[in-house]
């Protein structure tokens, strides 16, 4: 079931297809078809002077038992946005530079989350400019810091509901992506050969080397 757009009015205009909120009770709570299912979904982020979306076209997913998850070792004031029921952000600062914005992924009580590593923009990339660190318009979202620093998201947004909150939304435009490519994940050291990266396949704004991306 999806929700009615909460997109209308001046922000609606220009926008090809609509975009609807999904019904929470339409999410899988489990943290592999949670990956699989947000990719071609919209990640809409409403700011004051206007409205910026993405596609979102690439994830990896981070199971409790997983060495690299952040709920590997149970619970903390860090990451209990992480142990949340499934759809809720959880965000942290990663090595003191880049903000990482995750999805909980399970039941309440379960330390799982699916990473949002890239983004397609589909509009308001005036909205998304980082005035202070020029950049390509093809790696405005590409990559998982990227995304948080263009569309502002910070430790103020961990422990939102993404399917139900105003500011930072999860939504869907209906749009076919075609297929889904998998591979090992990027950038860790623990459990890295594990196959839970997930993408769409051949899309440009996909992170990553070439490599993991055939």
């Amino acid at each position: 079931m999806i929700a009615k757009s909460t997109i209308v009015g001046d922000a609606a205009r220009g926008i090809e297809h609509p975009i609807e909120r999904i019904s929470r009770d339409s999410v899988p709570s489990d943290t592999v078809s949670l990956a699989r299912f947000l990719l071609g979904k919209v990640l809409v982020r409403e700011f004051p002077r206007g409205v910026a979306a993405g596609r979102i076209v690439e994830t990896e997913a981070y199971l409790q038992h997983d060495p690299a998850c952040h709920g590997f070792r149970g619970v903390t004031p860090r990451n209990r946005s992480l142990f949340l029921e499934c759809g809720h952000a959880y965000v942290y600062l990663c090595y003191g530079t880049s903000y990482m914005l995750n999805v909980s992924s399970e039941a309440a009580g379960i330390g799982a989350g699916v990473l949002l590593r890239a983004l397609e923009p589909l509009y308001g990339t005036e909205h998304m400019r980082i005035k202070t660190r020029p950049i390509k318009s093809i790696d405005l979202t590409r990559g998982p810091g990227r995304l948080t620093a263009a569309l502002r998201v910070d430790l103020r947004h961990d422990g939102l509901k993404l399917f139900a909150a105003e500011q930072l939304w999860i939504g869907s435009d209906n749009q076919d992506i075609g297929s889904v490519g998998q591979s090992a994940r990027i950038g860790i050291s623990k459990a890295a050969a594990e196959r839970l990266r997930f993408f769409v396949a051949g899309n440009r704004y996909v992170s990553g080397p070439r490599k993991f991306n055939r």
